[in-house]
């Protein structure tokens, strides 16, 4: 009896739930439903979303290299006014080298400490203050890509990130503009900030790049959708087919040996017996000659050598004395 009269209360809660649900139109399309209408922009964080401010007291802190203090030190006035608009403290620590940013009693953002967190972090990897400054509005994101693990050999590294670069930063500029990000490659870094959608076509460039794929195929292909993006007709149709597939080949270039074996044609017949010392002063003659006369054949091969040697080396010498020529005099013509 006390589980049927419990049921009654759960069943009627049900009900009451399901007639507040609107019902949902059936002709509306998926795709209209997961693309978001144009122009349409997320309203700002403001203090009456939040008038009770924050429990607890959030900090973050990021060391900084030894040659980014000189910068700092002169930009960190404008750092802390930046920061102060959203009622964050920031301190400068030049002694152990780090800067610090932590909330207070006024702030009322919850997420902006992290948006602090992101500006020291940027300022931290060689990010001008005027760029780093960005990751403060709401529509702006940061990506900080670690590319020093990716490579092991460091001259391979070297090559794939100034290819990342490109002649003159032509390559980084397209890649700029394409995905509208600053980027900047720096040490073993590569910091992006921009919106979410450029931001995760750079991650893909960057790893692509430091994978051997060269980043001009990344780019054509970003180039042929910012195309596609214009026409409203397809938009909500798969892009496959207008993107261009390129095959990877890897030519795997075979080091040759130093000393090369030759293979010799087979025979069936054994090589013939190599001619002794003995068979050898035979075919000379030398096998005849008594003792003192090999003797004397032997030293006057020694003094034939010597006397070979002594005329290199004099000549070899007297190469210095002997005077350049010298080019003919042009004579002026009046």
């Amino acid at each position: 009896m006390a589980s049927s009269s419990l049921d009654k209360p759960a069943r009627a809660a049900g009900k009451s739930e399901f007639r507040h649900q609107k019902p949902k139109p059936e002709n509306q399309d998926e795709s209209e439903l997961l693309t978001v209408p144009d122009g349409w922009k997320e309203p700002p964080f403001s203090k009456e979303d939040n008038p009770r401010g924050l429990l607890e007291e959030s900090s973050f802190a990021t060391l900084f290299p030894k040659y980014r203090e000189a910068y700092l030190k002169e930009c960190w006035p404008l750092v802390q006014k930046a920061l102060n608009e959203h009622h964050i403290n920031a301190t400068l620590d030049l002694i152990e080298g780090s800067m610090t940013v932590c909330t207070t009693k006024k702030t009322f953002d919850p997420f902006i400490i992290i948006r602090a967190r992101d500006l020291i972090k940027l300022l931290a990897r060689s990010v001008s203050f005027e760029q780093a400054v960005r990751i403060l509005q709401d529509d702006v994101a940061c990506d900080i890509i670690k590319i020093g693990s990716l490579v092991r050999n460091k001259e391979r590294f070297v090559k794939r990130r100034q290819r990342l670069i490109g002649p003159k930063g032509s390559t980084l500029k397209a890649l700029e503009l394409l995905t509208n990000c600053y980027v900047m490659v720096q040490g073993n870094t590569v910091s992006a900030i921009g919106p979410f959608s450029g931001l995760k076509e750079v991650r893909k460039v960057v790893l692509d790049t430091m994978k051997n794929i060269h980043p001009i195929y990344n780019i054509k292909t970003l180039m042929i959708k910012r195309e596609l993006a214009k026409d409203s007709e397809l938009r909500s149709q798969s892009w496959e087919r207008f993107l261009p597939q390129f095959k990877h080949k890897n030519v795997n270039k075979r080091k040759e040996p130093k000393k090369k074996t030759v293979k010799k044609e087979y025979t069936p017949f054994p090589p013939p017996q190599p001619e002794s010392q003995i068979d050898k002063e035979l075919a000379s003659g030398e096998y005849f000659l008594k003792a003192h006369q090999k003797k004397r054949q032997k030293m006057e091969a020694i003094k034939a050598k010597q006397a070979e040697a002594l005329s290199k080396r004099q000549e070899e010498r007297n190469k210095a004395f002997i005077p350049p020529k010298e080019k003919p005099v042009v004579k002026l013509k009046e």
